[in-house]
C-alpha cells in the first residue's frame, strides 16, 4: 500500500530537508554564508518553485513576516535572514530562541547577545544603532523593555577604534588600555580585551543603554595616540564616516575659515581684518606654535590629523595656514579622572575662569551683500551675519564666571525698537545673589550669613547618617540627616530664630521681608502639622508673643494625653497657626473701612476667628441678639442648622431680603455654615477661604485631613480660590500672569496636601520644592532646599528625582564663592546606582573649575578636607591651575602629591629641572627626580627625563668622591665607558624630547656633558695607554657642548696623537 502524500507543514519540511544539504554560515549577507555557488542557487530555485498559492509558501510568507527587519546595507546579523528561515523551517519556533545572536554594522562593530534571544518582529533599524565608537539599544527609552527581554540583556559588544596610529610602542599600548579599562568600568561595563593590530574593544555589558567612547575620552584616547605621528600619509580615496566631525575643504583646498567668507559675498581680507580686532592674540600664536604645526602635534585638535575630504593630495601649509585659537594649553590637554569618572564641564551652569578685564569690542557689525544669495535661507535677506556662523562654537552661549551670561544679538529684556547687531557680543549678570542683596542692590554680609552660612551650620548640626561608596580608588562620605519628628520642633525653631534675625537686617526690600514672614510661617507650619509629642506628653510649644490667645483653642494639656486628643491638639494648633497667617490681610481690610460700617468689620473679624472682638463690638452697637448668634460661632452643628432652617423658613415665606442689611444677611450665611452664599460677591484669599471652612462650613472636631482634602475638592471643582504663592497673593510681582493652574502653588498648601496623604507625595514634589512654590526669584532655592532636607530626614518624604533642586542651590552658593558649602550640599544628594559617579564628578569639577576661590581662603579648603574629599583631588586641581597660571614649580608639587607621576615628569623636564639646575639647587633637584624614580614604571621615557639627572649625579659622585661604591670607576676605561653612556642618554633625550626642551634645558644639557667631559680628560695621566686617551677624546667629541670647547678637545686630541705617532717613531 502505498503510503499518503505528505502535505501542509510537515510537506514542506520534509522538502526543506530533501533540497538542502548545505551549511550555512551568514555574517554579512546571505550570499556570504552559502558554502557554494551551486548550493545558492539550490536555495533560490527551491524558493521561486514555491507555488504563490500552495501552502508551503503561504508558510513560508509567515515566517519571513515573522524576521526581524534590517534595511540598512551596511547593517548585517548572525545567523543572517535566509538562515533564519532555513532554521525556521527544520525547527518550528527556532527564532524565539537564536543563540548568541549578532548584530553588527561594518566597520564600526557588534553586539552579541548572550543565551538564546527572541528575534521575531525586531525593528533593527530603530533599536540598535552604531555611531562612531559607540553602540545605542533602544535609544527610545519609552520602548525599551524590562531587563532581560527584547535585546535589553547581557551581551559582548566589539566596538571599531578609528585610531590615528596603531603601530606604537608597546607603552603607548598600556596607555591606550588602561584609558579602555577605565572608560569601560565606569559605564558600568566589564573589560575584556582591546587588539592594537585592528582596534577592537570588547566588553560586556549587563543590559542596554549607551556603550562606548565619551567625547572627552575618544579626545584623550586619539590625541594621546596621535602624538607619535608624523603628518600620516592619506589616500586620495580614503572615506570618512563621520562628516561632521572631520575639517571639512573646499575644491580649491583652501581651509573652511576661509571659504566661509566668499560663501556669505564677504571680502576675506576685511573678514580677517575683523578676526585680528576681535582676536588680536592669534597673529602671535601663529608664530608659537609654527614647529607644532609642522609636524601636525594633536595636541589641540583631533581635526588637524585627519584627512581632507575632497582632496586626495596633501595640503601645503605655506597656501593655506591653519589657524590656531589662543587656549591655555594647560586646560585644554589636561583631562582629569584618574579614576572611574566623566570628564565635567557641563553640568553646573556656572563657571569661575581666570579674573581678566573685558575687551571692550567693536559694535558696528557687518551685513550680507543683498546681490547675494545667503547660504542658510537660500534667498537674500537684510539679515545681520551671526558672528556664531562666521566662528562656529567659538561664540556659542556660555556661562561666564559667577552667573555672567555670554551670548551674541539683542541683550535680555531688550524691547527691539532698536536693531541689535548680533557679530556684538553681549555680557549680562544674572541675579543669582539677589537674596543677599538690600533695597539699594548692594551685597550685605548680615545677609550672606544668615541666608547661607547659618542655616547650612544648623544643617550641619542635625544628626548625619554616612554612607561611605567608592569611586574607582578613592572614598566619599555622602551624607544623610536623620532625625525624629519629637526633635522637629526645636529644629523648626531654630530655623525660625535665623530668619528673624534676617529680618532686623536694615534695609531689607518690602518684597524680602514679606517672603521672610512667611518662611517664619512656613516653618511654624511644617512643626504644627509634622511634629510629635515627647513621651506622650503635649506637644512642644511654640515661642509665641500671645499665648492667651492661642488657649483658646487648646487648654495646657497634662503631660500624659489620651491618644484620640492629639488630632484635636494639632487641629487646635493648626488653628492658631492659620489666624496668625490671615491676620495681616485683617488688618489691613479693617483699616479702610468706614467705622459706620460694623456689619463688615464684624464679618472681617469672624474670617480672623477674632470671635471675642467681634462679640464685643456687636454689643457696643446694640445688636445684643447678633452678639448672641456670633458667640455660638463655629460651635454645635445644631446651632448652624437652626440658623439656617430659620433662613430657609424667611425665604419659604417670601421675606423681602431688601429691607435687611445686605452684610448681616452674609453674617447670617456664614453662621449657617453656607461659606459660599455668604461670599458670593466677596473674595478672598485662599488662606481665609480654608479658615471659614474650617471654622464655620465642617464640624467642630473634623481632622485636619479632611479640611485639607475637603478644599482639595472644592478648588478642583472650581469651588475655591487658588493657593498662589505669597508673592501674587500680596502683590509682591508686577507681571500679570495667570496662577489658576495645577503647576505653581504656595508651598503651604503642598505642605497640608503632604499631612492629608499620609507621606504620598501624589507625584507633587517637583512643584512642591521648585522656587516659585516660595519666592518670586526663580534663582533662590536655599529656603527650600533646608525644608526638603528636614522633611526628609524625619521621613515625611522620600525622594531621589530632585538632583534639580540640589544643583540649583549648588550653583546658587558657587556664584556667592561657597565652594565648600556646594561641596557639602553635592555629598547630601542621593545616592543613584544608574549614575555612580554623579557625586563625585561634581565634586572634581567644583575643585577645578572654583580653584581660585576655594584654595585662597584656608578655612573653606580646610572644611573641604574635613568633608572626606580625598586630597588628592584638590591636589589635582591646584596642580592644573597653578600650570594654567604659569606657575609650574607649585604645579609639579601638587602633581606630585596627587601621584600623576607622568605629568609631573614632563613638568620637571620642560620647566623645572633646568631651572633649578642652573641655579645651582642640585639637592632640590635630587629629592624630586628621587621621588619621582621609585614610580618610573608608571612614566614614560624616565631614563631620557628625570633619569639624566640621576646619572649625572651619581656619574659625578664617582669622580668626585673615592670610596668603596666608586671602586667600580677606578679605571679610565670604566669612567670612558661611564662617561660614553652619559652622553649617549644625553643625545637621546634630546632627540626624544626635541622642541619641548626650552633653550635653558639645553644650556642645562650643555653644562651636564661640559662637566663630565672635563673630569674624563682631567684624569688622562702616564697610567693609562694611548689608546684608552684617544677613547676618552672620541667621547668627548659626540657630546653636546659648545663648539668652541668641542675645538679645544680637537686639538688637545691632535696633539695626543701625534706624540702617540712620534712615540712609535722612536
Amino acid at each position: 500500500m502505498t503510503s499518503p502524500p505528505v502535505s501542509g507543514a510537515f510537506g514542506l519540511l520534509e522538502a526543506t530537508r530533501s533540497a538542502i544539504s548545505f551549511k550555512t554560515s551568514c555574517a554579512m549577507d546571505f550570499s556570504a554564508g552559502i558554502s557554494n555557488q551551486e548550493d545558492a542557487s539550490q536555495w533560490k530555485k527551491w524558493r521561486t518553485s514555491l507555488n504563490a498559492n500552495s501552502p508551503s509558501s503561504g508558510i513560508l510568507r509567515e515566517i519571513e513576516a515573522s524576521l526581524p527587519t534590517l534595511s540598512s546595507p551596511e547593517y548585517y546579523i548572525e545567523p543572517c535572514f535566509d538562515e533564519l528561515v532555513i532554521r525556521e523551517l527544520m525547527d518550528p519556533g527556532y527564532c524565539s530562541q537564536v543563540s548568541d545572536f549578532t548584530v553588527g554594522r561594518c566597520g564600526y562593530g557588534s553586539v552579541r547577545f548572550i543565551g538564546e534571544t527572541d528575534v521575531r518582529w525586531l525593528d533593527l533599524d530603530n533599536i540598535v544603532k552604531f555611531h562612531r565608537h559607540e553602540v545605542v539599544v533602544y535609544e527610545d527609552e519609552s520602548v525599551k523593555p524590562v531587563v532581560g527581554q527584547g535585546l535589553n540583556k547581557r551581551a559582548e559588544v566589539t566596538l571599531v577604534l578609528k585610531l590615528t596610529s596603531l603601530d606604537v610602542g608597546e607603552g603607548r599600548n598600556g596607555s591606550i588600555l588602561e584609558k579602555l579599562r577605565q572608560s569601560t568600568e565606569k559605564q558600568g561595563a566589564h573589560f575584556i580585551s582591546f587588539d592594537p593590530a585592528n582596534g577592537e574593544w570588547k566588553f560586556l555589558v549587563p543590559h542596554f543603554s549607551r556603550f562606548g567612547l565619551s567625547d572627552d575620552d575618544e579626545e584623550d584616547i586619539m590625541i594621546d595616540d596621535a602624538a607619535a605621528v608624523q603628518e600620516p600619509e592619506m589616500d586620495g580615496d580614503e572615506q570618512l564616516s563621520d562628516i561632521d566631525e572631520e575639517a571639512q575643504l573646499d575644491h580649491s583646498g583652501s581651509l573652511l575659515s576661509h571659504s566661509l567668507p566668499a560663501h556669505l559675498g564677504l571680502d576675506p581680507v576685511k573678514m580677517n581684518e575683523m578676526r585680528m580686532l576681535m582676536f588680536r592674540d592669534e597673529e602671535k600664536e601663529e608664530d608659537d606654535f609654527s614647529d607644532i604645526r609642522t609636524h601636525q602635534k594633536s595636541s589641540f585638535s583631533k581635526e588637524y590629523v585627519r584627512p581632507p575630504l575632497q582632496n586626495s593630495t596633501r595640503i601645503s601649509h605655506k597656501s593655506s595656514p591653519l589657524t590656531l585659537r589662543k587656549t591655555p594649553l594647560a586646560l585644554l590637554e589636561y583631562n582629569h579622572g584618574s579614576f572611574n569618572s566623566t570628564s565635567p564641564g557641563a553640568i553646573l551652569m556656572a563657571q569661575q575662569i581666570k579674573s581678566t578685564p573685558h575687551k571692550k569690542l567693536k559694535t558696528e557689525g557687518f551685513k550680507l551683500d543683498l546681490k547675494r544669495e545667503t547660504p542658510v535661507t537660500g534667498k537674500s535677506s537684510n539679515f545681520i551675519v551671526d558672528a556664531g556662523l562666521v566662528m562656529g562654537r567659538s561664540f556659542g552661549l556660555a556661562w561666564g564666571p559667577n552667573g555672567t551670561l555670554i551670548h551674541a544679538g539683542a541683550p535680555v529684556g531688550c524691547d527691539g525698537s532698536q536693531k541689535v547687531l548680533s557679530s556684538v557680543i553681549n555680557l549680562e549678570k544674572i541675579a543669582i545673589d539677589k537674596v543677599v542683596r538690600d533695597e539699594n542692590n548692594k551685597v550685605r554680609e548680615e545677609l550672606v550669613d544668615f541666608s547661607f552660612d547659618s542655616l547650612l551650620n544648623l544643617h550641619k548640626g542635625i544628626n548625619h547618617e554616612t554612607k561611605e561608596v567608592d569611586f574607582g580608588s578613592f572614598k566619599l562620605k555622602l551624607q544623610k540627616p536623620v532625625s525624629n519628628r519629637v526633635e522637629l520642633s526645636e529644629i523648626c525653631r531654630n530655623y525660625a530664630d535665623i530668619i528673624q534675625k534676617q529680618l532686623e537686617v536694615p534695609n531689607i526690600s518690602s518684597s524680602s521681608r514679606s517672603v521672610l514672614m512667611h518662611q517664619v510661617l512656613v516653618w511654624e507650619l511644617i512643626r504644627v502639622l509634622f511634629s510629635e509629642r515627647e513621651n506622650g506628653g503635649q506637644l512642644k510649644s511654640s515661642d509665641v508673643d500671645n499665648e492667651e490667645d492661642m488657649m483658646q483653642d487648646v487648654k495646657e494639656a497634662a503631660p500624659e494625653v489620651d491618644p484620640e486628643a492629639l488630632p484635636l491638639i494639632r487641629r487646635a494648633e493648626f488653628s492658631y497657626w492659620l489666624q496668625e497667617s490671615v491676620g495681616g490681610h485683617v488688618q489691613n481690610d479693617i483699616s479702610s473701612l468706614d467705622e459706620t460700617n460694623y456689619l463688615q468689620h464684624i464679618f472681617l473679624l469672624l474670617t480672623w476667628r477674632q470671635l471675642d472682638a467681634a462679640v464685643e463690638l456687636a454689643v457696643s452697637k446694640g445688636d445684643v441678639r447678633l452678639a448672641c448668634l456670633l458667640a455660638q460661632a463655629g460651635g454645635s452643628v445644631v446651632n448652624r442648622s437652626d440658623v439656617a432652617q430659620q433662613l430657609n423658613l424667611w425665604k419659604d415665606n417670601g421675606l423681602d431680603f431688601r429691607f435687611i442689611e445686605k452684610d448681616r444677611i452674609r453674617l447670617y450665611e456664614l453662621l449657617a455654615g453656607n461659606i459660599h452664599g455668604a461670599l458670593h460677591d466677596l473674595e478672598l484669599d485662599w488662606k481665609r477661604f480654608l479658615g471659614l471652612l474650617m471654622w464655620y462650613k465642617l464640624e467642630p472636631d473634623a481632622s485636619l485631613p479632611y479640611v485639607f482634602r475637603t478644599y482639595q475638592h472644592l478648588l478642583d471643582n472650581g469651588r475655591a480660590p487658588s493657593p498662589v504663592p505669597v508673592y501674587v497673593d500680596e502683590a509682591l510681582v508686577e507681571d500679570d500672569i495667570s496662577w489658576r493652574t495645577k503647576e505653581r502653588f504656595d508651598i503651604s498648601y503642598y505642605l497640608m496636601l503632604l499631612h492629608a496623604n499620609d507621606g504620598n507625595q501624589s507625584g507633587f514634589l517637583q512643584n512642591m520644592f521648585s522656587a516659585f512654590s516660595s519666592t518670586h526669584d526663580p534663582l533662590d532655592y536655599h529656603m527650600i532646599w533646608h525644608q526638603r532636607a528636614v522633611l526628609e530626614a524625619i521621613g515625611a518624604i522620600s525622594s531621589e528625582d530632585l538632583h534639580v533642586l540640589d544643583m540649583s542651590f549648588v550653583s546658587q552658593l558657587l556664584c556667592l564663592g561657597q565652594c565648600h558649602w556646594a561641596i557639602y550640599v553635592v555629598l547630601h544628594m542621593h545616592y543613584n546606582k544608574d549614575f555612580p559617579y554623579l557625586q563625585a564628578n561634581l565634586i572634581r569639577e567644583i575643585l577645578f573649575k572654583y580653584c581660585e576661590s576655594w584654595s585662597s581662603q584656608e578655612s573653606q579648603r580646610q572644611f573641604i578636607e574635613d568633608l572626606g574629599v580625598p586630597v588628592a583631588w584638590l591636589h589635582e586641581a591646584l596642580a592644573v591651575y597653578y600650570n594654567y597660571h604659569g606657575n609650574l614649580s607649585k604645579a609639579l608639587e601638587n602633581f606630585l602629591e596627587c601621584a600623576h607621576w607622568q605629568k609631573a615628569h614632563t613638568i620637571f623636564i620642560t620647566s623645572v629641572a633646568h631651572t633649578l639646575f642652573l641655579s645651582g639647587k642640585n639637592s632640590e633637584i635630587w629629592r624630586l627626580s628621587t621621588l619621582m624614580e621609585d614610580h618610573k614604571s608608571e612614566i614614560e621615557n624616565w631614563d631620557l627625563g628625570g633619569g639624566v639627572y640621576i646619572s649625572f649625579y651619581f656619574l659625578r659622585s664617582s669622580f668626585l668622591e673615592d670610596n668603596d661604591t666608586m671602586t667600580a670607576l677606578a679605571s679610565l676605561e670604566s669612567k670612558n665607558v661611564a662617561c660614553r653612556n652619559f652622553i649617549g642618554q644625553l643625545n637621546e633625550s634630546l632627540a626624544v624630547w626635541g622642541s619641548r626642551l626650552p633653550v635653558d634645558a639645553r644650556v642645562a644639557y650643555s653644562k651636564m656633558a661640559e662637566e663630565m667631559c672635563s673630569m674624563l680628560l682631567s684624569d688622562l695621566g702616564d697610567g693609562s695607554t694611548r689608546d684608552a686617551q684617544l677613547s676618552c677624546f672620541d667621547t668627548v667629541s659626540s657630546a653636546p657642548i659648545p663648539e668652541e670647547l668641542r675645538s679645544s678637545n680637537l686639538q688637545d686630541a691632535a696633539s695626543l696623537f701625534t706624540c702617540f705617532l712620534s712615540e712609535i717613531a722612536t
